[in-house]
Order: C-alpha cells, then sequence, then structure tokens
C-alpha cells in the first residue's frame, strides 16, 4: 500500500467536492439517505487518511446553500447525519489533535446542530496538528457577496478608503480568513464543476476529477488524486524556465 514516503510534495491544503451520494443510491435501488449514510464512512475515511499523511487543512463540501432546495426529508435526514458525526468524532478529533472549522451560513442550520457544532469547533480549537474544515450552508458567490459588503460597511464608517481595499484585505473577509488556498481540490463522482465551492480560493489550485462516486472513494483513490497532484507544474502564471 501506498505511504507518505511515496509522495514528494503533499498540497498543504486539500479541498473535496463529495459528490455522488444519491447515485450510488439509485444503483443499488437504495433510498438516497442510505447514500449520505455511507459517504459519512468515506469522510471518516478521508479525514484519518489526511492526517496519517500530515496534510495541514481538509476542506470538505458537506452542504451547500443550494442544497436547502431539497426535499424537507432529505434536509433532515442530512442535519441528522451531521449531528451524529460530530457526536461520534470529536473523542477522535482530539486524539488526533485535529481542529475543527466551518465555512458558511452556519447561523440557519437548526439550532441543535448548530450549538453541537460550535461546541466542537470550541473544544478542539486548540489542536494544532490538522484543520478539518467543513462547508456547512455554504456557496461561494453569496461567501464574495459578504465579503464585499463588510468592506464597504467599513468604508462607510470611514475605517477604510476604497484604495486600501486589495486582495489581501479581501481574502480577509471570506470565511476561509487565516486559511491557506486550496493546493488541491478532488471532486467525485465525475462531474466537471465547482458547483459554487470555494471560488475565490481556487484561483490557482490543482483539479483533480474522478469518476468514483463518493461513497466509494476510499484510500486508494485519495492516494491515486494525491500522485496525481505530484506530476502536476503549478507556475501561478510564471514560466516553467522561472519556477524551475
Amino acid at each position: 500500500m501506498a505511504t507518505n514516503k511515496d509522495l514528494t510534495k503533499l498540497p498543504g491544503h486539500v479541498a473535496i467536492i463529495m459528490d455522488g451520494n444519491g447515485r450510488w443510491a439509485r444503483l443499488r435501488g437504495l433510498p438516497r439517505v442510505m447514500g449520505h449514510k455511507e459517504g459519512v464512512k468515506a469522510v471518516r475515511s478521508v479525514v484519518r487518511q489526511a492526517r496519517e499523511l500530515g496534510i495541514s487543512v481538509l476542506t470538505l463540501y458537506a452542504f451547500s446553500s443550494e442544497n436547502w432546495g431539497r426535499p424537507r426529508d432529505e434536509v433532515n435526514a442530512l442535519m441528522d447525519l451531521l449531528y451524529n458525526y460530530l457526536e461520534s468524532e470529536l473523542d477522535e478529533l482530539l486524539g488526533n489533535k485535529i481542529a475543527l472549522k466551518a465555512i458558511g451560513e452556519i447561523e440557519k442550520l437548526p439550532d441543535r446542530v448548530r450549538k453541537y457544532l460550535e461546541e466542537t469547533i470550541k473544544k478542539t480549537s486548540v489542536n494544532k496538528e490538522m484543520i478539518l474544515n467543513l462547508a456547512l450552508s455554504y456557496g461561494g458567490r453569496a461567501e464574495i457577496v459578504r465579503a464585499a459588503k463588510v468592506l464597504a460597511e467599513r468604508c462607510l464608517r470611514g475605517e477604510i478608503c476604497p484604495e486600501d481595499i486589495d486582495e489581501g484585505s479581501f481574502a480577509g473577509c471570506l470565511y476561509t480568513a487565516g486559511l491557506p488556498d486550496p493546493d488541491l481540490i478532488i471532486r467525485t463522482s465525475g462531474e466537471e464543476r465547482l458547483s459554487n465551492f470555494l471560488l475565490y480560493q481556487a484561483a490557482y489550485a490543482e483539479i483533480y476529477i474522478t469518476p468514483t462516486l463518493w461513497p466509494d472513494f476510499g484510500r486508494d483513490d485519495f492516494m491515486a488524486a494525491l500522485y496525481e497532484y505530484q506530476k502536476r507544474e503549478r507556475r501561478f502564471g510564471l514560466t516553467a524556465e522561472q519556477i524551475s
């Protein structure tokens, strides 16, 4: 089995669009919620593997702002799964020194889920080995608009001038303030789009698409994405000669 010794350069921040739970269930003649339940197992596996490999930040697109438009029964089931995941994984997060963070309109989550999420974030905040960042009720466009409003309000209060606004100050108003931009974005299920995920932060991220449905995404799939990342030449607008 591949290990971190086989990797010459690890991405510091990996973000994953976890797609395909519904299709996984449909292919097996099961209710969609069963796909989501299996997807939780994949989450547990990839978090453990990222920690073992020494990846600093793992961001998981768990629930988009658009997902609120799904059938109520499915949304309720997803909220229950989130609550149960937080409850079951707290000891492991603490034991592995993983800090939990969340980005998105957290205030829209059901009260019991939001409160438990906030408690888990607080309890794990002292952990320094890895950050598990959950995107919940998250939308990239809304995040950008929110940041623009924050800066506009500061201008109106006279705290800053429009000329003071640059990429750094703008990034500081995003949900991800303080976190590095993703180096690698993985999307499962074969779809080739960002789906409103980390639109600003993904400017220079390497993107890896796999046909594997999220519930089937295992250790070998994760390693395949990391091996592909090894082959990429990240130039950030420069020439290959300048990088070398």
